[in-house]
Order: C-alpha cells, then sequence, then structure tokens
C-alpha cells in the first residue's frame, strides 16, 4: 500500500518536471530568435536604428548596397531607410535638367549615378518574390515626378525617365523572359501604357501629338534605349508591338522611331510622303527594323518583317518610293534581298524593277557604292524561275528608268520657279545614277565574259 502511495506520488512532480521543461524551452527559443534577428545586424546591433541611419548618409550608393549584401535584416533595414524622407532625399537627386550631378558627385553623370542606384536597389530587394521587388521600388520612386509618364512639365530637356529606365535595367539584367513579361505588365498597368497606344494608333497621324511624344519618350528612354545586347532590346521592342495588329505595330514604330521636330520634338508625319528624306530621319526605323530581323528571335518570321515594312511604307499614307528604297539600304543587304525576293517570288516585276531605279538614285545621291545597287539586282535575278522571267525583269528595269526619267522633266517642266530647283536636281542625279549603274552593268558583263 504504502508502495503503491509512494509510485502515484512521484508521478505528479515528474509531470510538473516535463511542463515546466516545455515552457523553459519556449522561452529560450524566443531569446535565441530574437538574438539571431540582432546578430543579423553584426556590430551595427548594439547601435539605435537613429544612428545606424546617420552612418548610412555617410556611405555612397555602392557602398550602401554592398552592406544590404549582410543580411535580410540588414536589407529591410536599408530599404525603410530610403523610404524616409531623409534617405530619399539623399539618395534620389533630382537634378534631371542638368547633364552632371552636384558637386558631391563630380566623377559620376546621372545616368551612371542611378545605375549604381539601381545596383543597390536590386540587393536590397534580393530576396523579394519579382512582383513584391517591382511594388517596393515603385513605393520608393512615386514620389519623383519626373519618373513619371506625364510627371515632367518639359520632357525634351529632361533626364528623369533616362534615369527610371537605368534603374530598370539595372534591375532585371539577368532575369529570365518569364520575369521580365511581368515587369512590362507592371508597367502597362502602372502607367495605363496599353490604352494611351490605342488612343494613337486608332486615331488620326498626328492629332494627339503631345501623347506621341510622352509615348516615344516613355518607349525610347524606359525601356529600349540602355540595353548593352540587341537580343534584350529586341525583346522589349517586341513587348510593346507583338500585342497589336500589324497595321498599329507599323503606326507605333513610326511613333517611337520616326523623325521628330528639331524643335518641339513632335513626330513629323508627312515627312516621307512630300519629298526625299534624308538618312537621319530613317536610321532609327531601319535600326528597329534590323534589330527584329537580326536577333533572330522566334517572335519574328521574315515574312512578319516583310509585312512590317510593308504596312510602315503607307504610313500615314504612300511613301515616295525613294524614300521606301532608302530605308531598304539602311536596314541591310539580307533585309533588303528578303524584301525584293518576296517580291519576285509573287510576280511583281514592275514593282521591282522600279524599286531597283530608286535603288539606284539613293545610291548617287547618297554617294553610296553603285556596286552594290548592280549586284543586288543581279541576286535578286536569280530568285526567278526561269530564263525568261529573268531577262524580263532586266528589261523592265532598263525600261523604267526612261519611265522615271520622263515623269521627273514632266515635273520640272510643270512645276514652279522652287519645284523647278528641287526637280531638275532629283533629274540631274536621276542621269547620273542611270550612267553609273549601266556602267557598272557593263563592267561586270565583261567580268563575266572574260
Amino acid at each position: 500500500m504504502a508502495s503503491r502511495i509512494n509510485t502515484s506520488f512521484t508521478r505528479i512532480p515528474k509531470q510538473k518536471h516535463r511542463c515546466s521543461n516545455r515552457r523553459s524551452s519556449y522561452f529560450s527559443s524566443k531569446r535565441d530568435s530574437d538574438s539571431q534577428h540582432l546578430s543579423t545586424l553584426g556590430s551595427f546591433k548594439a547601435l539605435p536604428l537613429e544612428v545606424f541611419q546617420i552612418i548610412l548618409n555617410y556611405l555612397s550608393v555602392r557602398d550602401v548596397g554592398m552592406l544590404s549584401l549582410a543580411s535580410k535584416t540588414v536589407s529591410r533595414v536599408i530599404i525603410n531607410y530610403i523610404e524616409t524622407s531623409s534617405g530619399s532625399k539623399r539618395l534620389l537627386l533630382q537634378d534631371f535638367h542638368n547633364l552632371e550631378l552636384s558637386d558631391r558627385r563630380q566623377d559620376f553623370t546621372i545616368l551612371e549615378y542611378y545605375r549604381s542606384l539601381g545596383v543597390l536597389f536590386k540587393r536590397c530587394t534580393l530576396l523579394l518574390p519579382t512582383k513584391e521587388r517591382l511594388k517596393c521600388i515603385h513605393r520608393i520612386l512615386s514620389e519623383v515626378a519626373c519618373f513619371k509618364f506625364n510627371g515632367c512639365a518639359a520632357p525634351m530637356q529632361c533626364l528623369g525617365l533616362s534615369c527610371y529606365g537605368m534603374i530598370l535595367q539595372t534591375l532585371t539584367a539577368g532575369w529570365d523572359d518569364r520575369e521580365c513579361q511581368r515587369v512590362y505588365n507592371f508597367l502597362c498597368e502602372l502607367t495605363n501604357l496599353s490604352r494611351k497606344m490605342q488612343t494613337v494608333v486608332c486615331s488620326k497621324p498626328g492629332s494627339a501629338r503631345k501623347l506621341e511624344l510622352r509615348i516615344r519618350l516613355f518607349c525610347r528612354n524606359v525601356l529600349l534605349d540602355h540595353w548593352i545586347h540587341q537580343s534584350d532590346s529586341a525583346f522589349w521592342l517586341t513587348r510593346i508591338l507583338k500585342p497589336w495588329p500589324m497595321v498599329n505595330q507599323a503606326r507605333l514604330l513610326y511613333i517611337i522611331f520616326g523623325p521628330t521636330s528639331p524643335q518641339d520634338g513632335l513626330v513629323v508625319w508627312q515627312k516621307m510622303t512630300e519629298a526625299p528624306t534624308d538618312e537621319p530621319s530613317l536610321k532609327g526605323l531601319a535600326d528597329a527594323i534590323k534589330l527584329l530581323y537580326d536577333t533572330g528571335t522566334r517572335e519574328w518570321t521574315a515574312d512578319d518583317i516583310i509585312s512590317l515594312i510593308d504596312e510602315l511604307s503607307v504610313v500615314p499614307r504612300e511613301w515616295l518610293l525613294e524614300n521606301n528604297a532608302h530605308l531598304l539600304i539602311l536596314s541591310g543587304n539580307n533585309i533588303c534581298f528578303t524584301f525584293m525576293a518576296s517580291k519576285a517570288v509573287n510576280g511583281r516585276a514592275l514593282e521591282l524593277a522600279r524599286l531597283v531605279v530608286f535603288l539606284a538614285l539613293v545610291c548617287e545621291k547618297e554617294l553610296y557604292c553603285m556596286d552594290w545597287a548592280v549586284r543586288m539586282m543581279q541576286r535578286v535575278s536569280h530568285v526567278f524561275s526561269t530564263p525568261a522571267e529573268r531577262v524580263n525583269f532586266l528589261e523592265n528595269v532598263a525600261n523604267t528608268f526612261a519611265c522615271v526619267t520622263m515623269e521627273m522633266l514632266q515635273s520640272v517642266m510643270s512645276g514652279g520657279l522652287e519645284e523647278d530647283n528641287r526637280g531638275f536636281l532629283s533629274l540631274f542625279h536621276l542621269v547620273q545614277a542611270q550612267a553609273s549603274f549601266h556602267k557598272e552593268v557593263l563592267r561586270v558583263a565583261l567580268d563575266a565574259a572574260s
């Protein structure tokens, strides 16, 4: 009996002991967790938060970025610091209307400074999901007016969007296409970009000139111009164009890369339809077309590029053929040949012959090598399936030179004094082009015969 009583009596302290042990373990683990949390601040754990932030004020952007890699806790403290008024004022320099920073950053341009700031943001948000990273950075940058789509009153003299683009480029460098697509979707939602694009592509060209300018500046400065590798630029340009039908893609391409007025930067819609234009007016469009063609992305086929050029050449209405030929020359051999070969395959020999004449005219006026035009004609002639078609094409080229000469002569005879001077100069260049072209044809024929 005593034995049973002693046994039952001894169970109670053991149960209490186990319960007490669990409670002790809980508080111990909590203290360990708190201690570990503090230890991630390293030597800074002994400092009040205010003092830590004062120390951050004396560090360069690069040093703050390096410090943010120390631990998740440190990076969170740095993000909180950047979001404070003093932190944002110190780090988000807003001298966007001067090329150089203030005296404290004489050795950096403002774009280089914001590249370093992009590295800081990339490191601070490294452990966050993509959506949270974008929200966090937007929360920091949203207070800067010049980073907004319509934020700056003088956008042509402002580097704000370029700095924003530099941050974006640095942040997303190395991200896969799926994450970058999320970034583009986030920006579209943030700026209502798709709705704004719909407005300009569905309106009469030039009816929303200021909106066209804003879209051009945002797309160029934020999304396209800061990439080192062509494949990256092609990716973002594809994101802009591909959601739209081909006719709208051509309109957007013209808005983003077409010629602009040197006075106010607005898109000049009649540049390609009224008179022959210069190389700088076409180079942006040609470079964009080469970008989509040469990167070899699966999202753009050769047929897509041909269709895009066809649609572009009627924006806002049909271009002068000389400007169309000039664009093809600037787009490079492969695109020019692909475009011309498509016409040959589809039996459009007369159109092709006329295009060859204007290729020769552009080569003469711009002092390009006439041998190139002859070699291109020779290469395209082999696309025709039979010798008879090939001979017919070459005869069409010779006849078209005569027809175009007569057209220009009639234009000179019927025009006013100013038009006479311009038309006579064009006629002179055409006659010179015909002579140079046929001289090269004879040289190629003699070389082949010998």
